[in-house]
């Protein structure tokens, strides 16, 4: 009798420790994902929670929802629900990509990260570019409100480009920042801040491979006022994004 009353206050203790690094509530847990807290984040990377998972889908939807919204609603408002699908969709798409893509290039450089390992770091850092971009939704909605309307004339304007160029400019920062956030985690995981910085160099160059090629064939965002407003273009697989921002630049220059 004397051993299960001591022994009891020992054990619950422990118990209770446990329950704050491994069950947060979503706005905490959301606030250390932004700090990039590297502890923490490298606890949630080793390990699965569904809720904290189903969270970090919830920030990609609402914020590169809100984005695409404000993307999309120069054209009109139906080619606005379109983007408003299509930028989560692209975000998630690019995730699972990178995540295979990240499971093979991280041990190659001398990081050896498993796939779910991988994996949660890509959705965490896209669940930061979701927020980056949510919280320019209101200031590229009000650039879109004081431009002139789409119109024929208005594509042949330096707007049209100066407009487009701004979304790239924004969808890159916003990814770069995001990834960035997750510096800490890869140098606590690698022991070192080379070899985090090959890794973060390697999986930002396929962010943006991915990610913008996969934005070229889902077409139209920004859409045109001679075409009509449909949810993919004929044609989808024709050319490639790069391009398109090559002749952006000369149009302008």
């Amino acid at each position: 009798m004397a051993r299960s009353t001591v022994s009891a206050p020992h054990a619950r203790p422990n118990v209770l420790k446990l329950v704050p690094t491994t069950s947060q509530p979503a706005p905490a847990e959301f606030s250390t994902l932004l700090r990039g807290e590297a502890a923490a984040i490298s606890a949630w990377s080793t390990e699965w929670n569904a809720r904290r998972f189903a969270s970090h889908l919830v920030i990609i939807f609402l914020g590169a929802g809100c984005y695409g919204a404000a993307m999309g609603g120069w054209r009109d408002p139906q080619q606005a629900l379109f983007v408003a699908i299509k930028f989560p969709l692209i975000i998630l798409l690019t995730t699972l990509g990178n995540a295979l893509i990240n499971g093979m290039l991280a041990p190659l450089l001398g990081l050896n990260i498993p796939f779910r390992q991988s994996f949660s770091a890509v959705v965490m850092g896209f669940a930061i570019t979701s927020a980056i971009l949510g919280a320019f939704s209101p200031l590229t909605a009000f650039m879109v409100w004081n431009a002139p309307p789409m119109t024929a004339q208005a594509v042949s304007l330096p707007v049209y480009n100066l407009i487009k160029l701004a979304h790239v400019g924004i969808i890159m920062f916003a990814g770069i920042v995001g990834n960035a956030r997750l510096f800490q985690l890869l140098v606590q995981l690698s022991g070192g801040h080379v070899l985090a910085s090959r890794v973060l160099l390697a999986w930002l160059s396929g962010n943006l491979f991915l990610g913008a090629q996969l934005s070229w064939i889902l077409r139209p965002f920004i859409g045109s006022p001679e075409l009509p407003v449909q949810f993919l273009r004929d044609g989808a697989l024709h050319g490639n994004f790069y391009e398109n921002v090559f002749n952006s630049l000369t149009h302008i220059f």
